[in-house]
């Protein structure tokens, strides 16, 4: 499953810093070679004796060794690996992940890379359930950073819940998952994501709310599971995700021609926010402040993409996604759309501004299809994604 893959073991400073040796064991057994990284609290809990035993090649501890700057410096050694794994990804460590802090090795490594990043959290169940280890892992996932685990069970400092390190097993199949080789492995799919912008002269523009987050964070979990990702985006606020093809785009008749090169695909997923209309005749001049009155604008309707995918005659995706967001009457808009349009599924959502949906981090969905309505609790954009995800591998296979 990993034969021939690079992996960088961040191995972090907690009790479960232990199961890391199996972990090196269980990556070498798959064909992977490891190179481990250990913080100075991980020194404590596992040797790097211990860890390059097992990885057969050096551990790395100290940023500031001239020796190893001289033969690997850091730069070169956080982007040499095919995948990078946190394990255990303490709070500290996904604090200073999340806030780009760089004051030792470990972290180093982490800002530098421009590799697949996998964490597999391991901390007190209090200090998981914190809003500010919630935010962190909010911040990660928006950065295309994925997660496994934590599993819930007895603590080793006595207290019961979430908070346990994922067991080796399940991060190896994690870190095959994340290199695409999932149960969407030779699969292509196509992902619109965030708003598009409509000008109106050469420095004015009509665009919405859309902030990006969710599209990027179903185009991460697709390609987390194996997925050929073509990504779509209007000018987001966040950036792609890492192992996608991105094709930026500003307007709707960009983004309408941008999905049609795309195809042929197994499915696609428009979660771009769409600009219903543009102007007319945009000037190529900015547009200059009159006395006596406001100016004119005349608007056409822009391209429907998501109905002109699903209406194909010939080439249409296997499976067509669309998104409704809405502030009045959900369900019903949500269930008229999705017949309007001919999609095969449409995820409705309430973005009224009391729910703080646009543009935020969490999202509450229902999933309308041919089965009938399903109500998903309010999650992170980045759990919605890995819920879609796994729902369109099961409906692709």
């Amino acid at each position: 499953m990993l034969a021939g893959k690079r992996i960088l073991l961040i191995i972090g400073g907690g009790i479960a810093a232990f199961k890391a040796l199996e972990l090196i064991r269980r990556f070498r057994a798959e064909g992977a070679g490891v190179t481990p990284v250990l913080t100075r609290a991980g020194e404590e809990f596992v040797t790097p004796l211990s860890a390059a035993g097992l990885a057969g090649e050096k551990a790395y501890t100290a940023l500031f060794d001239l020796t190893d700057e001289a033969e690997m410096g850091h730069i070169e050694l956080s982007r040499s690996a095919d995948l990078v794994v946190v394990a255990p990804a303490t709070a500290d460590l996904m604090a200073k992940m999340a806030h780009g802090h760089a004051d030792d090795l470990a972290s180093t490594l982490l800002l530098a890379t421009d590799t697949p990043v996998l964490v597999a959290p391991a901390m007190n169940v209090r200090m998981w359930q914190h809003p500010a280890t919630r935010r962190n892992l909010a911040t990660l996932e928006t950065d295309g950073v994925t997660t496994v685990g934590p599993g819930t069970g007895d603590m080793a400092c006595g207290e019961h819940g979430p908070g346990r390190m994922s067991e080796p097993w399940e991060i190896v199949e994690a870190a095959g998952a994340r290199l695409r080789h999932g149960p969407l492995s030779g699969r292509r799919i196509v992902v619109t994501s965030g708003p598009t912008h409509e000008p109106i002269d050469p420095v004015r523009y009509i665009a919405n709310r859309s902030s990006g987050v969710q599209g990027t964070a179903i185009a991460s979990a697709l390609a987390g599971l194996g997925a050929e990702v073509v990504f779509v985006t209007g000018p987001a606020e966040v950036p792609p995700p890492p192992g996608v093809e991105v094709v930026r785009v500003e307007t709707a008749r960009e983004m309408l021609s941008a999905v049609q090169a795309a195809l042929p695909a197994d499915a696609a997923i428009f979660a771009a926010a769409v600009a219903d209309w543009h102007v007319t005749g945009a000037g190529e001049r900015k547009m200059k402040k009159e006395a006596g009155g406001t100016p004119r604008l005349d608007f056409a309707e822009n391209p429907d993409i998501l109905a002109t995918v699903a209406g194909m005659a010939a080439g249409r995706p296997r499976l067509v996604v669309g998104f409704a967001a809405e502030t009045h009457d959900v369900i019903e808009n949500a269930a008229a759309k999705r017949a309007r349009k001919g999609c095969d599924w449409m995820l409705a959502n309430d973005v009224s501004l009391a729910t703080g949906i646009m543009g935020g981090v969490e999202n509450a969905i229902t999933l309308i299809t041919d089965g009938g309505v399903e109500d998903w609790p309010r999650m992170t954009k980045a759990q919605v994604g890995d819920r879609l995800a796994r729902r369109i591998a099961d409906a692709l296979a």
